[in-house]
């Protein structure tokens, strides 16, 4: 669903080691490192879903946080321990790191095509290739200047 929680090329950049933002498919008690997060105490306990940036469609994320939390309802999944420590260093499965993971993980996610339906999958399938199209054919500043220096 990592599509839904990163609609933007640049929605990526942000999932590296050390920024706060997470890199690892994981929860944790109070834990800024993990996707998921559980923090409060007592009534006030919650859980925060740290990977959804600005950028996204909040309808979106929502609905895929709500299928995803189905899926696991539905199929009886076990929760996992909490990772302790810091998730940046663990040997979890990481985040897409680029719109090009997402896009494949997600047009290959029974989850996705259960909850949406195949239509759904198939539109933001194509609005990723548009963006990713538009993306490769964008010449940045860095290429120029890269360019330049090795001419």
């Amino acid at each position: 669903m990592t599509l839904f929680f990163a609609p933007q090329i640049n929605s990526y950049k942000r999932f590296v080691p050390g920024s706060f933002a997470p890199t690892a498919v994981a929860w944790g008690e109070d834990n800024r490192t993990c996707s998921m997060r559980v923090v409060g105490h007592g009534p006030a306990k919650r859980l925060e879903n740290r990977l959804p940036g600005a950028d996204v469609n909040p309808y979106l994320a929502l609905a895929a946080m709500i299928a995803a939390g189905l899926h696991g309802v539905d199929n009886e999944l076990e929760l996992e321990p909490p990772l302790e420590g810091n998730a940046y260093e663990s040997d979890k499965q990481h985040v897409p790191h680029n719109m090009y993971a997402a896009r494949d993980l997600f047009g290959s996610s029974a989850v996705a095509k259960e909850a949406f339906g195949q239509e759904v999958v198939d539109h933001y399938l194509n609005r990723a290739r548009i963006e990713l199209e538009a993306y490769e054919a964008a010449v940045t500043d860095w290429e120029r200047f890269r360019g330049f220096e090795r001419l």
